[in-house]
């Protein structure tokens, strides 16, 4: 089964790429045959930049991503939230690519399941 995750909202500050995030982790863990793909979009698109640094004892969206990554899900920004975010020139976390809205279109139509946060 593919499962499409599409996250909308920064890293920090609401709780949606945090509990996003969780599934994602919690189906890589208990779900063998569950492809994981999540697609960055809008202010998301920071979730995906590098040396982010929380308190202790709080979540951090950058450790989260590489677990996910290195697990073998996949993990795209969009290059157009990117760009007007004025990130598309930074460094990313390894293993998330600057992607478009036809692999979007590709991914939600080959997906068994698709949800947004």
């Amino acid at each position: 089964m593919k499962v499409l995750l599409i996250i909308n909202d920064a890293p920090y500050g609401s709780e949606k790429a945090y509990n996003a995030l969780r599934l994602a982790m919690a189906l890589q863990a208990e779900q063998s045959d569950v492809e994981v793909r999540i697609f960055l979009m809008a202010d998301a698109v920071t979730c995906a930049l590098r040396n982010q640094s929380t308190p202790q004892g709080y979540y951090n969206i950058e450790r989260m991503l590489k677990a996910i990554i290195n697990k073998g899900g996949q993990v795209k920004a969009c290059g157009t939230c990117s760009e007007a975010r004025g990130i598309e020139g930074l460094t990313l976390i390894d293993g998330v690519e600057i992607s478009t809205m036809n692999q979007l279109k590709d991914w939600v139509v080959d997906s068994d399941k698709v949800l947004t946060f």
